[in-house]
């Protein structure tokens, strides 16, 4: 760890920057040897034979478990950069790598079997539960003020959750990470939308961890959450770098490994700092995703109709013709807009 006696390691913001930068750099400059070692390995993407046709020729065997990478570029500035012993911090890195091991196995089940089906669903989401209960409870008993949930345009009104916190929080955590990884299914899709919700909520937690800042803006002070803000940080500059090779067209997939520890620290960030149900209008995209699939399911379930051509969201406006890197830019900037606007309920109180 860096020493903190030098002045400017005091500042969180100085932190975060730099934490941006070295995350960036690690995941650009690590990248190719990445994917030579995965493609050496012959870690290939296993595609969906009923998704669309074009991936099966376009997809297949690119190299995945890309969130390995995130991982690494994310490990190091928060290793250097933040003072580890803050209970905080603890927990993000925890429901990281937790839920990035769930993501692991997944992936390696697929790889090894060559087939789409990795993790069975049951045991995949009884384990993401668990964890995601352990990591709530611990919150709530550590510091039960977070039962108080913020109500967006409401000022100095919270909604008293009590012990029910454990399972509002754990339902985020575990939402959040599916969410993610229904999202993951086209060139830098989830990852593009995912750097914006993350960076909105690294301004959201920035501005919970300052005392100034939160009486100004009368939000909950988080006195503790400072080094969440570099763990933000990490995760927005390796997010991007990582979006230098998983754009259109992809040199490499992050696969569960990366989606569903990302959307698990996503919702956990958005816990901390009190946000919560923001989280709806900042991962909006991935709500939608995830809502697509499962009124797709219940359609055909009751009416044995679907109402997509294909279930999740992305891949039905693929069957209607609209290219692909188009309906990944449209979403990012749907998920731009919505996170401004989100941003801007700091002031914007009408009760």
């Amino acid at each position: 760890m860096l020493n903190f006696n030098i002045d400017f390691f005091r500042y969180i913001t100085f932190r975060s920057s730099y934490a941006i930068i070295l995350s960036l750099i690690l995941s650009i400059a690590f990248g190719k040897i990445f994917i030579k070692i995965l493609k050496k390995m012959k870690i290939g993407q296993v595609v969906r034979e009923d998704g669309p046709k074009s991936h099966i020729s376009e997809k297949k065997d690119i190299p995945t478990m890309g969130g390995l990478l995130i991982l690494f570029s994310v490990l190091i500035p928060v290793l250097l950069l933040t003072k580890l012993y803050n209970f905080y911090l603890y927990m993000g890195l925890l429901t990281l790598l937790s839920f990035g091991l769930i993501g692991f196995a997944d992936d390696f089940l697929k790889v090894r079997g060559h087939s789409s089906k990795g993790l069975r669903g049951k045991y995949k989401f009884g384990i993401q539960s668990l964890i995601a209960l352990f990591v709530s409870a611990v919150l709530y008993f550590h510091d039960k003020s977070l039962g108080l949930v913020v109500i967006p345009f409401v000022k100095d009104y919270y909604l008293n959750l009590g012990p029910y916190f454990i399972i509002f929080a754990a339902f985020i955590i575990v939402g959040s990470s599916n969410a993610v990884n229904l999202t993951d299914g086209l060139d830098g899709l989830a990852i593009g939308v995912f750097a914006v919700s993350i960076a909105g909520y690294l301004i959201f937690s920035y501005a919970a961890s300052n005392y100034k800042f939160a009486n100004y803006l009368s939000i909950p002070y988080m006195k503790n959450i400072g080094e969440v803000v570099i763990l933000c940080a990490s995760l927005f500059g390796a997010s991007i770098g990582f979006l230098w090779f998983n754009s259109y067209p992809a040199s490499v997939f992050m696969g569960d490994t990366g989606s569903i520890s990302l959307g698990a620290v996503l919702g956990y960030v958005a816990i901390v700092s009190q946000q919560e149900i923001l989280l709806v209008i900042i991962g909006f995209v991935f709500v939608l995703e995830a809502l697509s699939v499962i009124f797709q399911v219940g359609s055909y379930k009751l009416r044995k109709k679907r109402i997509f051509k294909m279930a999740p969201i992305h891949h039905h406006f693929e069957i209607e013709g609209v290219p692909e890197s188009k309906i990944v830019i449209r979403l990012w900037i749907i998920s731009l807009i919505l996170t401004i606007f989100a941003l801007s309920t700091l002031k914007l109180r009408i009760f």
